[in-house]
C-alpha cells in the first residue's frame, strides 16, 4: 500500500506543479497591472513550492527505499540521469523567481511595491516559468521512458 500511496502522491504533485508553474507565469505577465496579479503570482508560487517539496520527497523515497524498483535500477539508468539533469536545470532557473518573489512578499507587506519594476521583472519570471514548464514535461517523458524499461542496463 505504501508503494501505491507514494506513486499517487508523486503523480498528484506533478499535476499540482504543472498547473501552478503555468499559473505563476500567466499571472507574472500581468504584474504591474493590478494588485490581484501580484496576489495570484504569490498563490501560484506557493503551490509550485508545495508541489516541488512533495514531488522531491516522494521521488527520493521511491528511489532510495526501493518501493518500486531497487535503487540500483535508478543509478544504472542513463534516462534517470537525464531526468535528474532536467531537475537541476529547474533548480538553477528557480533561483531568480524565488528570490524576487520573497523580496516582493516582504515589500508588499510594507506597502513598498514599485509597479513599473514589477511589470518588467514579472515578464522575466513568466519566461522562466514557461521554460520550467517545458523542463517538467521533459521529466515526465523521461519517467515514462524509464517505466517502459528505456535506459536500463
Amino acid at each position: 500500500m505504501l508503494r501505491i500511496t507514494l506513486a499517487v502522491l508523486h503523480l498528484l504533485a506533478l499535476g499540482i506543479g504543472l498547473g501552478a508553474v503555468y499559473a505563476r507565469g500567466r499571472s507574472a505577465n500581468r504584474l504591474g497591472e493590478s494588485p490581484q496579479a501580484l496576489r495570484a503570482t504569490f498563490a501560484a508560487d506557493g503551490w509550485w513550492g508545495f508541489a516541488a517539496l512533495l514531488w522531491i520527497a516522494t521521488g527520493v523515497w521511491r528511489a532510495f527505499a526501493g518501493t518500486e524498483k531497487p535503487s540500483s535500477y535508478y543509478w544504472s539508468n542513463h534516462v534517470f540521469y537525464a531526468k535528474m539533469g532536467l531537475l537541476v536545470l529547474i533548480f538553477l532557473l528557480e533561483g531568480y523567481p524565488m528570490i524576487a518573489l520573497m523580496r516582493w512578499r516582504r515589500a508588499s507587506q510594507r506597502g513598498l511595491i514599485d509597479s513599473n519594476q514589477l511589470a518588467k521583472r514579472g515578464r522575466v519570471i513568466a519566461r522562466i516559468s514557461d521554460v520550467e514548464l517545458l523542463l517538467v514535461i521533459g521529466m515526465v517523458i523521461a519517467a515514462v521512458m524509464m517505466a517502459r524499461g528505456y535506459g536500463a542496463r
